[in-house]
């Protein structure tokens, strides 16, 4: 540790305010990185998913570039401010949100991987609670930003550090692609089947008004017990883990939470693995749950069959219809999915019971797929802290490599 410095991000970076445009700008147009973008993602997305409509100047002083750091700067509770993301390579035309800021290196003493591992130390993150400021939203200003520091020690350690935790998200990289594979056989097969109507038998099989014979049309609501999320008090949650784990809008994508709450709710409102949990703010996420049992908190709901066997179905034919509301709901500030959209979907069921085995078997290997991701992301998140304080060293391993 003799060799490691206390070095203020100002003299490693400048710092930049994001692209701030109307709605009306939105869907179209060149890659953006979003506040879900950087709030979810340790380093940046490799495909950036979301459009908006810029102009060169926008796109020249709002650029991503390899070594560049966002940083949530405002939020409306304390626990979203400041967490990070960093880019390794270029996004030709791209942008970032102005909910956002963009550190740019100014210098080559800093490791992207190292920093961005850094910066996700809960040691680092508990300096924003000191700087941010709370009225009806938690912000951060630029100057106690540049003013924070972090600990370099020298590129070789730097460099090793980064690479013993890359392999965790390397892993964590590969059950995720073999999870996307599944998602996309399943898909196919839904659509061959319950879509297309080409299941097996259906040479055989009369279509009456769009149902085959012996099928019907059956509404969601009617084969799963719904729980919508509870209203917790917002200012109760933490991320040092104390209380309860819960389960926010946010904590979907990634199936786990590292969110929780002292406040007590009904036993009503627990998930539990396998579950499968919906957002219904923003972008209308869809998960099976790995997170352990969690409070389920409000702008979420959760799908309970109630028959086990149909839940891969469920989980499958659920996609097109909540994806389509995402598509279509407009909100005053963002789409929100209400009661009344969940109760309006149904679609095709069979009462032949072998048609649903197959969504089964792909829904356990990728409930099992996400259990490793989260085991994985566990001893990555429980290693990162030994490593960044020097309780591990790795110079003697460096020196010897």
């Amino acid at each position: 540790m003799s060799e490691w410095k206390k070095v203020k991000l100002e003299e490693l970076y400048e710092v930049h305010n994001g692209l701030s445009k109307g709605r009306q700008f939105f869907g179209t147009g060149f890659p953006f990185l979003t506040f879900s973008n950087v709030f979810n993602n340790w380093f940046l997305p490799k495909q950036l998913e979301s459009l908006v409509q810029t102009t060169d100047k926008e796109r020249e002083s709002c650029s991503i570039k390899a070594g560049d750091v966002f940083i949530t700067r405002t939020s409306e509770t304390m626990d979203e401010l400041g967490m990070s993301s960093v880019a390794l390579r270029d996004y030709p035309n791209a942008t970032y949100n102005g909910f956002t800021k963009r550190l740019r290196p100014i210098t080559d003493r800093v490791n992207p991987r190292y920093i961005g591992y850094y910066l996700r130390t809960p040691k680092f993150r508990g300096q924003f609670m000191a700087f941010s400021s709370m009225t009806t939203r938690a912000s951060l200003a630029n100057n106690d930003l540049l003013n924070m520091e972090v600990e370099l020690p020298p590129m070789e350690i730097q460099h090793r550090i980064a690479s013993i935790l890359s392999r965790y998200d390397s892993l964590i990289e590969n059950y995720q692609k073999q999870i996307k594979l599944l998602e996309e056989a399943a898909q196919r097969l839904y659509k061959e089947w319950f879509v297309d109507l080409h299941f097996p038998g259906h040479e055989n099989t009369k279509i009456v008004d769009g149902v085959p014979e012996g099928w019907e049309k059956k509404r969601l609501v009617d084969m799963v017990d719904v729980q919508y999320g509870y209203a917790f008090d917002g200012k109760l949650f933490n991320s040092n883990g104390e209380g309860v784990p819960i389960l926010r809008i946010r904590n979907i994508p990634d199936g786990i939470t590292s969110d929780y709450t002292t406040e007590e709710a009904p036993k009503s409102y627990i998930v539990h693995n396998g579950d499968i949990v919906v957002g219904m703010d923003g972008i209308f996420h869809i998960n099976s749950w790995s997170g352990g049992n969690a409070y389920l908190v409000q702008r979420a709901c959760s799908f309970r069959p109630k028959t086990e066997d149909v839940k891969g179905f469920i989980f499958q034919a659920i996609q097109e219809p909540i994806k389509f509301f995402e598509q279509t709901l407009v909100g005053a500030t963002v789409a929100h999915l209400g009661k009344k959209h969940i109760d309006s979907i149904e679609f095709c069921v069979s009462k032949n019971f072998e048609l649903y085995q197959p969504f089964s078997k792909f829904y356990n290997q990728r409930q099992g797929l996400l259990s490793q991701i989260r085991l994985l992301t566990e001893v990555r998140d429980r290693l990162l802290p030994k490593l960044m304080s020097g309780e591990i060293n790795v110079e003697s391993q460096t020196k010897s490599c």
